[in-house]
This record gives structure tokens, sequence and C-alpha cells, in this order.
């Protein structure tokens, strides 16, 4: 029977109850970050308690918990699952919209057993798509994890109908973005590229885990504005998120990546990757 966390109570999931009134259910008004535990830890979980409170904070949605509070729940949550490998979920309401005293909101954590990504994405790459939406740098929420995600998980349907793994988006400036699920890196030259934040794009936990392995491994790194020509006329194309840590990327709708095969520097990242979520 799985075992979830909710407003400081684990209980069973089933039996778990969120107010008709809840402000992310009504209006979509939430956070949530997707996260990964190892070995009985959550990968970075600081950074994502920190990326969350930054959000609410920008979106004025209540955040009354700390640091500890919150390794505190998802170690108890682990526990009660009898789970060391898990994919895990924390999300964040601002609660019942008649409740305008609430400082803390509706926090839930959920945890199931880790699915990887299947083995031979990363020996062979994937195809990504483009899609005709749009990322309005204009949209308040852009650049944060809400639960208002439709658009997102309608391109990445999208994508899926046409046999790729991930729909690739740009901004109505027409500046590369991100995927719907991840980030995106590009390799020219020997450089690693990646768009800019402030494009604006979501600042991914393994984006910043990528850029910051990258540094140590010397290799050279640069955020800066990019285009569809940049994303076509590189040597290399990878996504990030802590699901999939770093996924190569072959194919581009019908435009082959470089010779098709995945290459060094995603090879070196993905290992190096590895080496540190163990």
């Amino acid at each position: 029977m799985n075992q979830i966390f909710l407003n400081g109570t684990i209980v069973p999931a089933e039996r778990a109850g969120i107010a008709t009134t809840d402000s992310s259910f009504l209006f979509g008004m939430g956070l949530f970050e997707t996260m990964r535990a190892a070995n009985g830890k959550v990968f970075r979980l600081d950074d994502h308690i920190n990326r969350m409170l930054a959000s609410a904070a920008a979106l004025s949605i209540p955040f009354g918990y700390s640091v500890d509070y919150i390794q505190e729940a998802v170690t108890r949550l682990l526990e009660a699952n009898e789970l060391t490998d898990a994919r895990m979920r924390m999300t964040l309401s601002s609660g019942p919209v008649s409740d305008t005293e609430n400082i803390r909101g509706t926090l839930l954590i959920t945890a199931a057993p880790f699915t990887p990504y299947p083995k031979e994405y990363y020996e062979k790459g994937v195809r990504v798509t483009l899609t005709d939406f749009r990322q309005n740098p204009k949209d308040p929420t852009c650049g944060h994890k809400t639960t208002c995600y439709a658009p997102r998980l309608m391109a990445l349907k999208q994508a899926h109908e046409k046999l790729a793994a991930e729909a690739v988006w740009f901004t109505t400036e027409n500046k590369l973005a991100e995927g719907s699920i991840s980030n995106i890196f590009l390799v020219k030259d020997k450089t690693l590229l990646t768009p800019r934040v402030e494009t604006p794009v979501l600042p991914g936990i393994a984006r910043k885990t990528v850029l910051e392995l990258a540094d140590k491994l010397k290799i050279k790194t640069e955020e800066r504005d990019l285009s569809i020509h940049d994303l076509l006329a590189a040597e290399e194309v990878f996504l990030t998120n802590v699901i999939m840590t770093v996924l190569p990327v072959t194919a581009v709708e019908s435009h082959t990546v470089a010779e098709g095969k995945v290459g060094p520097i995603t090879r070196q990242l993905t290992e190096a990757y590895e080496d540190l979520l163990k």
C-alpha cells in the first residue's frame, strides 16, 4: 500500500484528501519538484527546496516549511514505502482559496519505485521534435515549475505520437528554450552551450549539475541566446533532468545530429553524472 506525505502526516494514498477548494486544483496555482532518490537520499534535495522557495516568493505562494522539515519528511516517506531508489514528487499549493490566513500552503510528497529510461536511449540517442507552441518571456510563470502544466504535456504527447522522446520549445522571439520536461545542451567547437536562464528557461537541477561537472572536467561552457541554426549545426545535443540525467539526442525531426552517434562530450558528462549520483 503506497504511502504519501500530506501536510505533516504519512497516510495511505487512497485515504488522503485535499480540499475541493484547493488553489492548485481550481486554478493551477501551485508548484512541484520531481526528484530522484538514490541509495536512500534525494539527489540535491536542498537545490530542489531552494528552487521551490524562490518560485513561491516570485509567484506569491505561501511556503512555510523549513529545509529540515522537508528533509525529515522525505526520509520518513522513503522508509514508510521501504524505498531506497525512487522517483519522488513534492507539490506545493496556496491551499484552500477560502483560507486567507494559510501561511504554509498545502504540501504533498509522493514516492514510487524508480524506473529508468530505456538503456538503448543512452546507447543510440533519441529523436526530438520541435513544437509549434511558444514560451512567452512576458508570462510571469515562465521559468517556474508550476502545476499549470497542460501545454507541456500536450507538446510531449504530440512528440510521443511521432515516436520522439521529447518536444523542444522556442520562445516567441524564436530563441531556443528547452524541452517540455528537460533542459537542452549543444556542443559546438568543443564548447558546451545552453540557453540562458533569463531566456527564460527552468533553472534545472540537472542543468546546474552538468555545468558544474563540465567546469571540473575543464570543458568550456557558455550560456547564451541560441537559435534553430545553432541547434541544427550542433556537433552534439543532449537533454537533462534529474530522472533522465544526461540523455543524448541524435536526431531533431528528420535532421541527423552529426553522424547520428552519441558524442564524446555527452558520454563524458554522462559518466561523470552517474558517478556523482552513486
